[in-house]
Order: structure tokens, then C-alpha cells, then sequence
């Protein structure tokens, strides 16, 4: 739990700005979305002029629109003059795309929100707890201590933060079901809420679901099994983007695998890696490969052709051996 005078400086940093602008990452999910939406609504409340961004000019996936303030997202290429940023749900300044020579000049007003263990914090105040379910799960804590009232769409934005980060309340400590209880006494309708960011999918997004499934495969890396999906740019190139996302959850618990690997060709030669386990520590091999994440749940980006960019995963996994298993443990 955020205590209060960790998150004092950056009260003291919102209480000075008037005008803010609200970070999250590229190819944004809904925690991301969620801490936009909702930081923004809650910096409004306290009077402040805030907006969101996104750095890139790739549309938001469509089941993210259903979050309260969406709309209002800019997908843009640089920043405009604030006051102040607050970076939300961005592991490193790279996630945060073409923003990121903007973020690194105005370090000074820079407050970053995270819960991803391999952020190494580049913010003049960083709000990063690992433990935390969410980005979301802290913007609450936060959001206490500035004395924000919440509101049906701001508990909406925070409940799709922890709902999608905790695969559906799969994982995380007791206090995520505390959270969850306070969000839906305001009135949420969460099966309408899990439909819209989990479940409504189309028959068109089915068939290249299932396009893309057929082709796992299963190899050895180094001490361990891991399952592989490939979609390359050829089969995904103009479809869902939220359907292509979505695929990493299949991986997660093939059964016989320690780990799983989904690489999404969003440019020719270029690869989305994400990464799950349930025992693993993929957060280290992520970081290993120039990226960066959680310990279960990571990524990063490789180069080449497929054959090239699944060498290099497995390579690393090799190098890295036992040690995976170790930095769990220790966790």
C-alpha cells in the first residue's frame, strides 16, 4: 500500500501545476488506459487543466474505447508544454514512444506511476510498487491522499486496471478483492465491463485467433519447454490489435511448458515479444533481451526474421539457465 509520505512529493508537484498532461504506453492495454483516464478525471476534480497521450499514432484498440474518457486520448507525436507529466503504467521511458525526448527534457516535472519491477525509475518522483496488482491499484492509494472523491467512471477506469492485470482476479494478494469490492459500490456494472474488455469478440476476429493458434509449437530452451506463437505481418497486418493481444494469455499455461513466447510482427522484421510463466521469472529474461516488465509477465523487441528472433529468445534463455527459476524464488 502507497503510504502517505512516499507519495507526498508528488502531491506537492500536482498542488503547483496547473496545467498536466497524462502518459501511458505504446500499445496500450487497459491498465494503461485506465490510469490515463482515470489520473486525468481526478486532476480535473482537483482543478488542474489535464489531458492524456499516447505517443504513436496507431489508433486505440477498440475495446478500450468503453473506458469513461477515452475518447478524449490523443494519439499523438510529441508532447505539448505542461506543467507537468505524469507517466502511468510505462516501465521504462522507451514505452512511453515518441515521447520519450520530451520526457527525458522535462525529468524535473516528471512523475512516473508504475508497477512493473523492472522500472528504473526516471521521474523526479516515481510511484513504482512491484507488489501492486496494477497501475491502477496505486493511482487508488494515491488518489487518498489528494483527497479525490471518486466517481463511477474513475472507480470504472481503476476496476479495468486490476481486472485485465489480474487475469481476471487469477492471481495477486487478498487486497486485490478489498479493491474490487470498493469499486463496485459505485455501481459498476462488471459483467458489462469484463464483456467489453475481455469477451465481445467478432467471428472475423476468431477466424485469425485461430489462424494464428494453429501454428504452436513447442521447443526446448535451455532447461526449459516454452510455447511459441508467431504472428507475423502478413496475417495481422491490418486486423485487431486487441485480438492479436489477446493471444498471450493462451501461452501462459500450455500445459508442459515452463514458459510461453508470443512475437507479433507489427512491422516487417520487427517483433513484439511478450512473455509468460507462472514460475519463471520472465521479467529477468525480458530485461536480458533489452526490455522489461513483471516477473511472471514481460517483454520486449527483436529483430530479424522469425527464425533469428526465436534463436535469440532461446539463446538468452540458455545463458540465463537456472537462474530464471532462482529469481522467482527470491521473489
Amino acid at each position: 500500500m502507497l503510504e502517505h509520505e512516499e507519495s507526498r512529493p508528488a502531491s506537492e508537484l500536482v498542488a503547483a501545476a496547473d496545467t498536466i498532461a497524462v502518459v501511458g504506453h505504446l500499445r496500450p492495454d487497459a491498465d494503461a488506459v485506465g490510469s490515463i483516464c482515470a489520473t486525468v478525471a481526478a486532476m480535473r476534480q482537483l482543478g488542474k487543466n489535464a489531458r492524456g497521450y499516447i505517443g504513436e499514432l496507431e489508433p486505440m484498440p477498440e475495446n478500450l474505447r468503453s473506458l469513461p474518457g477515452s475518447e478524449e486520448v490523443e494519439m499523438r507525436e510529441s508532447l505539448p508544454d505542461t506543467d507537468l507529466v505524469i507517466v502511468v503504467d510505462c516501465g521504462s521511458r522507451e514505452r512511453t514512444g515518441s515521447f520519450e525526448k520530451d520526457i527525458d527534457r522535462l525529468r524535473d516535472r516528471v512523475i512516473v506511476v508504475d508497477h512493473h519491477a523492472t522500472n528504473p525509475g526516471f521521474g523526479a518522483v516515481n510511484l513504482i510498487q512491484p507488489e501492486a496488482e496494477s497501475t491502477t491499484t496505486i493511482l487508488n492509494d494515491w488518489f487518498g491522499d489528494l483527497s479525490v472523491q471518486l466517481t463511477p467512471e474513475i472507480a470504472h477506469c481503476l476496476y479495468a486496471g486490476l481486472l485485465t492485470d489480474t487475469g481476471c482476479f487469477r492471481w495477486g494478494r487478498p487486497v486485490m478483492h478489498d479493491m474490487a469490492k470498493q469499486m463496485m459500490e459505485y455501481g459498476l456494472d462488471i459483467r458489462a465491463i469484463s464483456a467489453d474488455l475481455i469477451d465481445n469478440t467478432s467471428i472475423e476476429n476468431l477466424r485469425l485467433v485461430g489462424r494464428i493458434i494453429s501454428r504452436i509449437e513447442m521447443r526446448q530452451a535451455g532447461p526449459y519447454k516454452l510455447a511459441v506463437l508467431v504472428a507475423d505481418y502478413d496475417t495481422i497486418n491490418g486486423e485487431s490489435r486487441a485480438a492479436v493481444e489477446s493471444l498471450i494469455e493462451t501461452v501462459r499455461s500450455v500445459q508442459g511448458a515452463d514458459f510461453g513466447a508470443v512475437f507479433k510482427e507489427y512491422e516487417p522484421g520487427v517483433f513484439t515479444v511478450s512473455l509468460r510463466s507462472t514460475h519463471l521469472s520472465v521479467g529477468s529474461l525480458a530485461v536480458h533481451l533489452g526490455g522489461g516488465g513483471h516477473i511472471p509477465a514481460a517483454g520486449y523487441t527483436a529483430r530479424g526474421t522469425e527464425l533469428e528472433a526465436l534463436d535469440t529468445l532461446i539463446d538468452a534463455v540458455v545463458e540465463l539457465g537456472e537462474s530464471m527459476r532462482s529469481s522467482m524464488v527470491a521473489r
